[in-house]
C-alpha cells in the first residue's frame, strides 16, 4: 500500500469554533463552511446549553466530525471562528502531530486576551456576532444559502446581539440578518433556539442563583453578585447569568460559582457600567472575553479568598460612579418669592427656562415656580401676586452625592423637570432631563471609544 496516499497521512483543512460551542460559534462555522467548501468541520465535545436543541435538530445536517477523529493525523490549514485565543480551541489539537505547522485563519469579534493563535490571517471586525463578519463575505461574494443554514446563522446573530439590544450591534447585523430571511430562514425556529433555560437542572440553578445575590458598593458603584458552591460541576451557568443580569436590570452581575469535585472556581461577568471592563478585570486572573461580559476558571482550594481579591482587584479599577455634583447645571437663575408672577414669566422668557427655583429672604430654596404655576395665575388673572402663592412646594430636592442612577429614578418616577442639588442650604445647581440626555450623550460617546476604535465588543463569552 503507498502510505503517501493512506489516510493517517492526508493533511486535513479544518474549521473549529471554541470550545463549548454557543449559537454564535456554530453559526459562524456553518457560513464559513461555504467559503471554505474543501474544510471539515470538527465539533468541540462541549455545547452550550443554549444551542443543544439546535445541535440536536441539525445533527444530520451539520456533519460535524468529533475532535477524536484528529488524533494521530495532520492538519494543514484550520479556520478557526468565534475566538483567537489558543486556550479556547486547545481541545482540537492535542492529538494532531503537527501543530506548529498548521495555518491558522481567524474569524474573530472579540478583543486580543494576549494568548492569540499564530495566524496568517486575522478577520477582525466589530460587530455584535461573529456570525455578521462571515455573512458579509458571503454577501459579497454573491453566495446562494440554503434556508435551514440561514436559519442557523439567524439564530447566532440573534443570541449574540441579544435580539440586536445589545450595544454592540451594528448596521451590518441587520444587513446579514435581513439577508438571511431572505434567503429563507425561519423567525420561528430561531425564536425556539432562544428560550433561555430550557434545562430543568439549569431553572433550579436559576432560582438557587437568585436568592444568592447580594449587593457590594465599589467607588460608589453598585455590584450585585451571587457565590454559590456546588458539588458537582454544571453546564449553562453562563446562561443563568445573562439571563439573572437582564431580568434584574443590574448595572453589574458577577457569578462565582465553586465545584467541589473538580476543586475549581468558574467566574462569569456582566456589565452596563461604562467605567467597569470585565475583560481587563479577569484577565488578570486567567480569563478573558469583552469589555462587557468575560468569564475566568481558576484550579484554587480557595474559592472564596479569589473571590475577595477580585473584588479588591475591581476596587483599583473601577472608577468613582458619576454623581449629582459631576451631572449638574451650575448656570442656574434663581427669583424671589416676593417678585410677582408677571415678573417670573418675564424672566422666564428671558432665560428660555422652563422654571427656576425660588428663594426666600434667607436665600433658601423655598419653592419651585414652573411655566404651568405661571399658567395657573394668569388664568385666575393674578399676574401681580407673590411667586410664593403660586410656587410648587415643598420642594423635592437631592445631594451633591446620589448617584445617577438615583437621580434618573427621582425625576421619572416622579415626573420632575428640575432637580436642585442643594447641600447644607446652599443651592449648588440645577438637573434637568437635558442634563441627563446630555450625559447619555458623553456616555454612548465614551462607549464608541470602548467599543469601536480601540478594539473592545461587547457580546458574552460563556
Amino acid at each position: 500500500m503507498d502510505k503517501t496516499n493512506s489516510k493517517e497521512n492526508q493533511k486535513l483543512k479544518i474549521i473549529v469554533g471554541h470550545s463549548n460551542m454557543d449559537l454564535d460559534s456554530i453559526a459562524s462555522m456553518v457560513l464559513a463552511k461555504y467559503i471554505y467548501t474543501d474544510h471539515i468541520c470538527i465539533k468541540s465535545h462541549l455545547v452550550h446549553p443554549v444551542a443543544r436543541k439546535l445541535m440536536n435538530l441539525y445533527e444530520d445536517r451539520l456533519g460535524f466530525v468529533s475532535a477524536a477523529e484528529l488524533k494521530g493525523r495532520q492538519v494543514e490549514q484550520a479556520v478557526v471562528v468565534d475566538t483567537r485565543s489558543s486556550d479556547r480551541v486547545e481541545e482540537y489539537f492535542r492529538g494532531v502531530t503537527n501543530y506548529e505547522s498548521i495555518k491558522f485563519i481567524v474569524y474573530d469579534h472579540h478583543p486580543s486576551c494576549g494568548k492569540d493563535l499564530d495566524a496568517v490571517q486575522i478577520h477582525e471586525k466589530k460587530y455584535g456576532a461573529n456570525a455578521s463578519q462571515l455573512g458579509m463575505e458571503i454577501i459579497k461574494r454573491g453566495i446562494f444559502l440554503e434556508p435551514e443554514d440561514a436559519t442557523i446563522a439567524l439564530a447566532g446573530i440573534y443570541a449574540d446581539t441579544g435580539n440586536f439590544i445589545h450595544e454592540n450591534v451594528v448596521q451590518e447585523d441587520f444587513d446579514v440578518a435581513s439577508f438571511l430571511l431572505a434567503s429563507g430562514a425561519s423567525l420561528k425556529l430561531v425564536k425556539d433556539f432562544l428560550i433561555p433555560l430550557q434545562d430543568k437542572k439549569q431553572q433550579l440553578l436559576f432560582h438557587e442563583a437568585f436568592n444568592n445575590i447580594k449587593q457590594a458598593s465599589i467607588n460608589g458603584n453598585d455590584i450585585h453578585y451571587c457565590y454559590m458552591e456546588l458539588d458537582l460541576e454544571a453546564q449553562g451557568l453562563g446562561a443563568i447569568i445573562e439571563q439573572l443580569f437582564k431580568i434584574n436590570s443590574y448595572d453589574a452581575l458577577l457569578g462565582f460559582f465553586a465545584f467541589r469535585d473538580k476543586g475549581k472556581l468558574l467566574v462569569i461577568g456582566r456589565s452596563s457600567l461604562p467605567q467597569l471592563n470585565l475583560s481587563e478585570l479577569l484577565s488578570a486572573f486567567g480569563g478573558g472575553g469583552h469589555k462587557n461580559a468575560a468569564s475566568t476558571t481558576l484550579k484554587t482550594g480557595n474559592p472564596e479568598a479569589v473571590k475577595d481579591s477580585i473584588f479588591a482587584y475591581m476596587e483599583i479599577l473601577l472608577e468613582p460612579a458619576y454623581k449629582a455634583v459631576d451631572l449638574m447645571d451650575t448656570d442656574i437663575a434663581c427669583i424671589d418669592e416676593n417678585k410677582s408672577l408677571l415678573e417670573a414669566s418675564v424672566l422666564l422668557e428671558n432665560i428660555s427656562q422652563t422654571g427656576v427655583p425660588v428663594l426666600d429672604a434667607s436665600n433658601k430654596v423655598s419653592g419651585f415656580l414652573t411655566l404651568r404655576d405661571i399658567m395657573k395665575g394668569r388664568k385666575a388673572d393674578q399676574m401681580n401676586s407673590p411667586i410664593k402663592n403660586f410656587m410648587s412646594k415643598p420642594v423635592v430636592f437631592i445631594g451633591p452625592n446620589v448617584t445617577i442612577k438615583e437621580v434618573e429614578a427621582i425625576i421619572f418616577e416622579k415626573n420632575i423637570g428640575h432637580l436642585p442639588v442643594i447641600d447644607k442650604d446652599k443651592l449648588l445647581g440645577i438637573i434637568n432631563r437635558n442634563c441627563i440626555l446630555k450625559y447619555k450623550r458623553e456616555e454612548t460617546i465614551k462607549r464608541k471609544v470602548l467599543t469601536g476604535e480601540e478594539g473592545l465588543w461587547i457580546s458574552g463569552p460563556i
